[in-house]
């Protein structure tokens, strides 16, 4: 884990616009189905988290990316925790866990209240991390993604 690092997002590197589409498309694509509002934010995070007020976060191994999340603001002083992956090669050491951390640690810097997420019932490795970082379920939500049947939050 020591050689792990989570870094924010930079403009100015190509690299990090790819990581951050590549990993997440892959993740999406593998567990779930890549709807449009993903294809839309993949190709311009910088419109859709970083100029909204939000962060995007990758977790790298010296030039290797893998991992990345992204915190939108949504209102109400909160932040969606959301493109979360972790790529392929990474799974099983602990890059979930770094990442959370990180955006946890970002959304109290940012001076939000409340990280809210949403996922799918399926992928319990998913919701086991995020009931470890301190997030706890949300009855009766609404979600624009098909494939989320799960809300979460934490309070800051």
């Amino acid at each position: 884990m020591s050689q792990i690092k989570v870094i924010e997002f930079d403009t100015n590197n190509p690299a990090h616009y790819q990581a951050f589409k590549d990993i997440n498309y892959a993740w999406i694509n593998k567990y779930f189905k890549v709807e449009q509002g993903d294809l839309d934010s993949l190709e311009n995070p910088k419109k859709y988290f970083l100029d909204t007020g939000g962060a995007i976060l990758l977790a790298c191994r010296g030039d290797e990316f893998l991992g990345a999340t992204a915190l939108k603001p949504i209102g109400n002083n909160s932040l969606e925790l959301c493109k979360m992956g972790v790529s392929e090669a990474a799974r099983g050491l602990g890059v979930g866990y770094a990442i959370g951390i990180a955006a946890v640690t970002k959304a109290k810097e940012l001076g939000f209240e409340r990280l809210y997420l949403e996922t799918n019932s399926g992928l319990s490795p998913a919701l086991n991390l995020y009931k470890k970082l301190g997030f706890s379920y949300i009855q009766n939500f609404t979600s624009p993604y098909q494939r989320a049947d799960v809300a979460m939050e934490m309070y800051l």
